[in-house]
């Protein structure tokens, strides 16, 4: 029996070889959440970022109006009558009302994406941009 890398120490059971940097094992198998044309289009229209932004803003405000007080009192009408209120209807309102947290949820994200998009470009600073060369410490005075 070998006693290297290659074989491991449970019965001769050989170890798979490390992923390489040529390997697929890292990349992800979907697109990335915001496509970079799309943060590169918002960039160049400020004007039409800020129309999404207070539309955004608005849409969250219309789906989370309430949210909180009518899912409590839907939950409570289940605590207190069972399963007996899904004949009334209680469980679809329960389900539009996690529908209209999980839409206040996505109109929110969008309105902060406008949002950094316009605030970097208002600091002249494009989204995600590197810097080229790192910057050097300064130096220390009576050194």
């Amino acid at each position: 029996m070998k006693s290297g890398p290659s074989v491991a120490h449970n019965g001769g059971d050989p170890i798979p070889p490390a992923p390489t940097s040529a390997s697929n094992w890292n990349r992800r198998p979907y697109p990335l959440p915001m496509p970079r044309r799309c943060l590169d289009f918002l960039y160049v229209h400020a004007s039409l970022t800020f129309v999404l932004m207070v539309t955004f803003f608005l849409c969250f405000g219309v789906t989370s109006v309430n949210l909180f007080i009518l899912l409590k009192m839907n939950l409570d009408l289940f605590l207190q009558y069972g399963l007996m209120v899904i004949a009334d209807g209680a469980l679809e309102q329960l389900f539009d009302l996690i529908t209209s947290a999980i839409l206040s949820i996505i109109f929110y994200l969008l309105f902060k994406v406008c949002e950094r998009v316009l605030v970097e470009r208002l600091t002249a600073k494009k989204f995600g941009a590197s810097v080229d060369a790192p910057r050097e410490a300064p130096a220390r005075k009576g050194a």
